[in-house]
């Protein structure tokens, strides 16, 4: 487990140049205690000024290094414009976009040759919880990844999301949240051990500030993936102030 969290805003297909500068204000007032991670729009990127309160992510990563696939952005195309982090594999895309667990390692992958941090998102469906597949679900998008790539743990942050709880008003219980990311460390030491130890979990589902204390409290949470909430900058802030508590 690390010592200070990292609180990651996934701002999803939402914001403004307004956003950004109240967000900005907000986090000026922030220590160094805990991480900060903003992963806003990717025309979004250059409107941050450069500052020690926060680090800047992608939203997604494509899996090739350059070429004709319009749309697309490389990692290198992502440093370029600021970023030093970005999601991989948020069900969202999986839902929507079809990503396979195979074309999320091709993504890790590529984040990592161009010098990113990926964040791999992972979790569940309402009915493969409801059919108690959770960990086989989650040991499968682990494996996809870091059975033959554990060189790859060290250089990752994990956000296990439940997909029944993203901007449903859902969230799991601490301790439902506590024993799954106690699952993921387990199995993520079967491939270094070492990093499993230190690797950033992450929790992600309708994190918001009334929440959030509590699921920071537990031994193997490292911080959140926030959604909804990270688009109202004071909300943001008291989220982000409870994890360095």
């Amino acid at each position: 487990m690390s010592a200070k969290k990292l609180i990651a805003a996934n701002w999803k297909m939402n914001g403004s140049r307004a956003l950004v500068e109240a967000v900005v204000q907000q986090l000026t007032n922030l220590n160094s205690a805990v991480d900060v991670l903003i992963c806003p729009p990717a025309t979004l990127l250059s409107a941050f000024p450069v500052s020690r309160h926060y680090k800047l992510g992608a939203q997604n990563v494509s899996e090739h290094d350059e070429g004709a696939y319009t749309g697309e952005l490389s990692g290198k195309l992502i440093i370029e414009a600021g970023a030093t982090y970005v999601l991989v594999g948020h069900s969202e895309r999986r839902q929507y976009y079809a990503e396979s667990d195979v074309m999320v390692c091709a993504k890790i992958q590529q984040a990592v040759s161009a010098g990113l941090t990926p964040v791999l998102c992972i979790g569940e469906t309402l009915i493969e919880r409801q059919q108690e597949n959770t960990e086989q679900v989650i040991a499968k998008q682990l494996a996809a990844v870091y059975a033959s790539h554990p060189e790859l743990l060290v250089k990752s942050v994990i956000a296990y999301e439940p997909v029944w709880a993203i901007g449903t008003g859902e969230s799991a219980t601490p301790e439902q949240a506590q024993a799954t990311h106690a699952f993921i460390r387990g199995q993520l030491a079967q491939y270094d051990a070492i990093a499993a130890a230190k690797v950033r979990i992450l929790y992600g589902g309708s994190v918001n500030a009334a929440n959030c204390q509590a699921l920071f409290a537990q031994a193997d949470i490292d911080g959140a993936l926030v959604g909804g909430a990270s688009l109202k900058p004071s909300e943001f802030m008291q989220i982000c102030q409870s994890a360095k508590d």
